[in-house]
């Protein structure tokens, strides 16, 4: 039985991409999910599902469903084309709510009628005992279908005919001329399967109740309406079933569809295509649009002044200079600079290990943002999601703008453990600063030393004692060298501390700056720019699958 499967799936989709269809049709289906009316993609999954089911069943076999209303002569016709009383007509008719069917030729054709829904006591093989003669009937390989009433008062007679209208490869609509322009069958019916005229014919029946000579114009208006419901095209057969009259031709019409093996193939296609257009008309046909880099990055500018990463890099730049300073000046003064405050320690930043297990690491002493800075945060993402939303549908745009502000609220606790774990790289003194300190001291000593050489020249002098010759270089004094060397390079290398304190400080504010704003674009990706993506990508997934399902 598999191998029989098997073969018929590859008869319906021979010279089709209708499995590729069928798969785009999923996907789409699958990425609206949660974006798209869940009814719709409730619909569009159980065709899908449907399509499938249909293409592992018998391709050997076209299923052809009679449909009309009380009174239309659908049961005559279906006995007519059948050659056998096999449904009862007029008062007999019975009041159940399955429908009958003959079938031409048995191979496959049980597992299909089961997929069918149609019970074994409402079957009948037209090559069994039942048939007469034994030539190849041009019907062979057709399952004709005698629905209930569409317009019964049994409900469940009308909901068997929705669901085997579903099912059926081709479909042929009974009408009469006393009510073939009623808007029971036309708005229920033939407006909602536009795109289904392929698979499609319109029997006119009891036609010789109609005088001759306006059967023609009947006939005509018939199409016209048919055209109105976006059936243009669609063979209207006159007929009457009680006379006989145009049966042949119907029966030639039936025949002529289904020998082309295509009629099965063509209503899947019709089914995807109508159901893709519908889903469509959700997800609208605008480009699948990217994101601005522009746009994201005004959003992380805006999360950056929220965070206070400007007064963090201040802080920084301040921190580094006192530190600095203090490593680099003056050595007999310096240590008062101790009882400055740090910028950074003052905002709980760079407290070291022990210091954040005290304070917690999350948290940090930068002011909170402004209701300025929160407004220009909100700002910034109404203004991405406009951006990439132009031209959405509503409920497209609508689940992006949830999306965007759907982890909003984490915003401020992130931010500021953002900046808590931060390495803002100034926990580290300058490498020249040490040698500066060496170069520091040294000059000091030699100052001082100088400067006593020349007091105890003094003293000896005062004292009369016998002069010695003092050392000179170049004709200065060593003494007075080291003392004035001591304290004039000193001042110099004060100076050029400035110098390298200052540029140390600018560079490692914007090396925090870089780092910071490293951690900020986490966060955006995170809780803004990321929710955001992924719904592009939802949207840009199920535009490719409509497109794959449309052909």
């Amino acid at each position: 039985m598999t191998s029989l499967l098997e073969g018929a799936k590859k008869l319906v989709t021979r010279g089709s991409d209708i499995g590729a269809r069928l798969d785009g049709l999923e996907k789409a289906v699958d990425a609206a999910r949660g974006r798209v009316d869940e009814s719709v993609l409730a619909e569009t999954s159980a065709l899908v599902d449907r399509t499938a089911a249909r293409l592992r069943i018998s391709a050997d076999h076209t299923v052809v469903a009679l449909a009309g209303a009380t009174g239309s002569g659908k049961s005559t016709t279906f006995n007519a084309l059948t050659g056998l009383e096999l449904s009862a007509v007029g008062v007999r008719r019975p009041t159940t709510s399955w429908a009958t069917a003959c079938v031409w030729g048995s191979d496959g054709a049980p597992e299909l009628l089961d997929w069918l829904g149609i019970p074994p006591r409402h079957q009948v093989t037209r090559d069994s005992m039942l048939s007469v003669g034994n030539h190849k009937d041009e019907l062979d390989g057709v399952i004709l279908l005698d629905l209930p009433d569409h317009d019964s008062t049994e409900v469940s007679h009308h909901l068997e005919v929705d669901r085997l209208v579903q099912l059926a490869d081709m479909l042929i609509w009974v009408l009469d001329p006393q009510k073939y322009a009623d808007a029971a069958i036309h708005d229920r019916y033939l407006s909602q399967l536009t795109g289904h005229q392929d698979v499609m014919l319109v029997v006119l029946n009891q036609i010789d109740r109609v005088p001759a000579e306006r059967r023609d114009a009947m006939v005509e208006d018939v199409r016209r309406l048919l055209a109105a419901d976006g059936l243009t095209g669609v063979p209207v057969v006159p007929v009457s079933s009680r006379e006989g009259w145009g049966v042949a031709e119907l029966r030639s019409e039936i025949a002529k569809k289904v020998a082309s093996k295509k009629v099965a193939k063509a209503r899947l296609e019709a089914d995807l295509r109508t159901a893709a257009t519908t889903l469509q008309g959700y997800t609208g046909t605008a480009a699948v649009p990217t994101l601005s880099p522009e746009r994201v990055e005004a959003l992380e500018d805006a999360f950056a002044d929220a965070a206070g990463v400007p007064t963090v890099v201040k802080a920084v730049e301040d921190s580094t200079r006192l530190r600095a300073n203090r490593a680099t000046g003056w050595p007999v003064t310096s240590w008062l600079s101790r009882f400055k405050p740090d910028p950074l320690k003052r905002l709980h930043l760079d407290l070291g290990a022990e210091g954040k297990m005290l304070t917690g690491a999350a948290r940090t002493s930068v002011p909170e943002a402004t209701q300025v800075q929160r407004a220009r945060v909100d700002s910034e993402v109404r203004a991405l999601v406009d951006d990439v939303t132009t031209g959405f549908k509503q409920n497209w745009a609508h689940s992006v703008r949830v999306a965007s502000v759907s982890r909003l609220g984490d915003v401020n606790d992130r931010l500021d453990r953002e900046l808590a774990t931060t390495d803002l790289g100034v926990d580290r003194i300058p490498i020249w600063a040490s040698a500066v300190r060496v170069l520091q001291w040294m000059l000091i000593l030699s100052a001082v030393a100088g400067a006593a050489w020349i007091a105890l020249l003094t003293l000896g002098t005062a004292a009369g004692l016998t002069e010695t010759e003092t050392p000179e270089v170049a004709g200065w004094p060593i003494p007075l060298l080291l003392l004035g060397g001591g304290i004039g390079l000193g001042v110099v290398l004060a100076l050029v501390c400035r110098v390298l304190v200052h540029s140390t400080a600018k560079r490692r504010a914007r090396v925090a700056e870089q780092r910071l704003r490293s951690a900020i674009h986490e966060v955006s990706e995170d809780l803004v720019v990321g929710p955001v993506r992924t719904e592009l990508e939802a949207y840009s997934a199920t535009r490719a699958g409509i497109a794959a399902a449309l052909g």
